[in-house]
């Protein structure tokens, strides 16, 4: 498959140094589960879009620190297109950011989290055993960094995780989008640094708890590996 990843954020600092950009972990989690996908990035808060999506077999919508229901005119735009590929019905999978800008394209409310900051490894109940890899599936746990959320299930979308702290974190829509607000491409790394980042709002007991989650691990490659078949299913590859 011929993959498209409209990355929505640039790193900076150690984070760029260690880790390159969003998409590069996408890249390097979808190649540790096995995908034969070739990869090739755009960098939407510059403006850099593909002259056409027709190319491409999905596309991956990254996390971002920005709003999803930001005025910034990037965001403006990558609405306006987000908005168009669903109209084509083109298979993506969004996640964080794309997942609640996907939502925002379809109806649904986004705003800051009333719940505050979601850090940390966090547990989600699992809604859809018939996804590929899910026949015993009942809960998942993923790293998650957001404080926005989606708060309510898009008109024509099926709820697929949710949690006290965060209901609709995850939604497909029929077979060819599905969108997760944790995220499976992180380390337990990248969540430690990112806690140390926001220890200041998080508070010391929210901030040691989340911290002492990382060791009870998470199922980010075994996502990856769902997420591989749930776009590779029916999928007629791009000339």
């Amino acid at each position: 498959m011929n993959i498209c990843i409209l990355d929505n954020d640039i790193l900076d600092g150690p984070m760029a140094a260690s880790y390159s950009s969003f998409a590069a972990l996408f890249v390097r989690l979808f190649e540790r589960v096995g995908a034969q996908w070739t990869f090739t990035a755009f960098q939407t808060p510059l403006g850099h879009y593909p002259d056409s999506f027709d190319t491409f077999d999905a596309i991956v919508l990254t996390g971002s620190r920005a709003d999803a229901f930001s005025d910034a005119p990037w965001v403006v735009e990558l609405r306006k297109r987000v908005t168009q590929l669903l109209q084509a019905r083109k298979k993506m999978l969004g996640v964080c950011f794309g997942h609640q800008l996907v939502a925002l394209c379809m109806g649904a409310p986004v705003t800051r989290a009333p719940q505050g900051l979601g850090e940390g490894r966090m547990a989600y109940t699992w809604h859809r055993p018939d996804l590929p890899y899910c026949a015993q599936r009942t809960e998942i746990a993923l790293l998650a960094s957001h404080q926005d959320q989606v708060l309510e299930l898009p008109t024509g979308a099926s709820l697929v995780a949710s949690s006290a702290f965060c209901p609709v974190a995850a939604f497909t829509v029929d077979q060819h989008v599905l969108c997760i607000q944790p995220h499976p491409e992180f380390t337990t790394d990248i969540s430690a640094y990112l806690l140390d980042e926001c220890r200041a709002l998080l508070g010391e007991d929210k901030y040691h708890q989340s911290m002492a989650s990382l060791a009870l691990g998470h199922e980010g490659e075994q996502f990856a590996r769902m997420v591989m078949a749930f776009l590779e299913q029916d999928a007629t590859p791009c000339a």
